[in-house]
């Protein structure tokens, strides 16, 4: 069975190299140190912080120095002025919920940083199991030219011994032409891969662990799909952020509102002159206490204005995060049917694997005793291979799909990383 060996084979060397390839959580730490978008979230949320910060900045005492100097063009003298002017605000409504808004918003940036925080767990992991499910096709591609490569060979030597046709030796032929096609595709295709794992980490990647030969796959628990929606909605970081925008639309505007209304500050001049022609009593200065009411009576429609800018901002909000919510849910379902799916498929495919060695093993023995034909062992390898393909396929959709259904429910985050990085192969691990 030499399909069979040239796999055992390729996993004998991916074995050899587990001691000393990279992990799923060592893949992640390259990533969180290295990704622009993880950084870039961070630095929008301390934009943000630092607009809270500006906006609560008007409701606290305001201090102004001034210093004036005069001179008279006519008889050339000079007078000085050295004025204080503390000031702080009383009553400012609209002041109050723009910093309300801003405080607001700054939240739903901390929730947007930690959805992307998951969204990288979630980018690294399908970009880890992207390489391995590349390099799992290219495995198999390779022992599936191997095979055919073997084929022509004995079909040739068949052929020279007159013991087969020309036909059989075209057709082996044909087969292996096509496997070096799909082994060239796959090559190509597990370079693209690497390089995507490259983009999230800022380096090429080494050696990845691959998943264990025994995976532990259950279906999710629970089951039911709208369980799982309900604890999306409620903890989704991404659909919370969106949220808060649609809360700090309602502040916005009351704030804007709050212009129509009045305001009052407290403050406190004092000041002195000095320079020719000032009395005794201006050089000393003075300290004058006010208390000022102002009442905004017209502002050439600017205030109704801003208010109804301030509905439409709001309303977008609300259509974003519908749009989010629809779509949050349409995405745990699918990942709840995925991981359902994945368990089973699993099963299944290990069945058709084992069915199909059987059968090729069959087929060979049917050959060489004449109840086969050449065409029936290129299928039975062919069958072989898919089969093995699509087994490595599933298993490595079934964890990719209990990540992804874990971040549409808000909870993925390293230790769900970690849960998966014990299920990769270990050292001594038997294939």
């Amino acid at each position: 069975m030499r399909l069979r060996s040239s796999i055992l084979a390729i996993s004998s060397v991916a074995l050899m190299c587990a001691a000393h390839a990279e992990d799923l959580l060592q893949v992640y730490a390259q990533a969180r140190a290295a990704d622009p978008v993880l950084a870039a979230a961070d630095a929008r949320r301390g934009v943000q912080r630092e607009a809270a910060v500006q906006a609560r900045a008007a409701l606290m005492p305001q201090w102004q120095l001034s210093a004036t100097e005069r001179r008279d063009q006519q008889d050339g003298s000079r007078s000085r002025e050295l004025a204080s002017t503390v000031t702080q605000a009383l009553f400012d409504l609209g002041a109050l919920r723009r910093w309300d808004a801003e405080r607001t918003l700054e939240s739903a940036e901390s929730l947007r940083l930690r959805a992307a925080e998951q969204a990288l767990c979630a980018r690294v992991a399908t970009a880890y199991f992207g390489v391995l499910s590349a390099q799992a096709a290219l495995a198999t591609t390779q022992a599936n030219e191997d095979a055919f490569a073997a084929q022509v060979a004995q079909a040739s030597k068949r052929f020279e011994a007159g013991l087969s046709a020309q036909v059989d030796v075209d057709q082996a032929r044909a087969y292996h032409a096509l496997a070096r096609g799909s082994t060239l595709q796959a090559r190509q295709a597990l370079a693209d891969a690497r390089q995507a794992l490259a983009e999230l980490t800022g380096q090429p990647p080494g050696e990845l662990k691959p998943l264990a030969a025994e995976l532990p796959a259950v279906p999710p628990d629970p089951a039911a799909p709208e369980a799982w929606v309900t604890r999306a909605l409620q903890a989704n970081p991404a659909l919370q952020a969106q949220a808060r925008v649609v809360d700090a639309g309602d502040q916005r505007i009351v704030a804007a509102r709050a212009a129509h209304w009045p305001t009052l500050r407290a403050g406190v001049e004092s000041g002195r002159l000095g320079g020719a022609g000032t009395t005794e009593a201006e050089r000393r200065g003075g300290t004058q206490l006010a208390v000022t009411l102002t009442v905004p009576l017209f502002a050439g429609g600017a205030t109704q204005s801003a208010v109804r800018q301030a509905a439409w901002q709001r309303d977008i909000a609300r259509d974003d995060f519908e749009v989010a919510r629809r779509a949050l849910m349409r995405e745990t379902e699918a990942q709840v049917q995925a991981v359902t799916a994945g368990a089973a498929l699993i099963e299944t495919t290990r069945a058709a694997v084992t069915a199909a060695d059987q059968a090729l093993a069959s087929t060979r023995s049917g050959q060489s005793l004449g109840t086969r034909t050449m065409t029936d062992l290129l299928l039975a390898i062919q069958t072989q291979a898919l089969a093995q393909s699509a087994h490595d396929q599933a298993r490595h959709g079934y964890v990719l799909a209990r990540l992804l259904l874990q971040q549409a429910a808000g909870a993925l985050g390293e230790a769900e990383l970690a849960t998966v990085n014990q299920w990769l192969l270990k050292a001594k691990e038997p294939v």
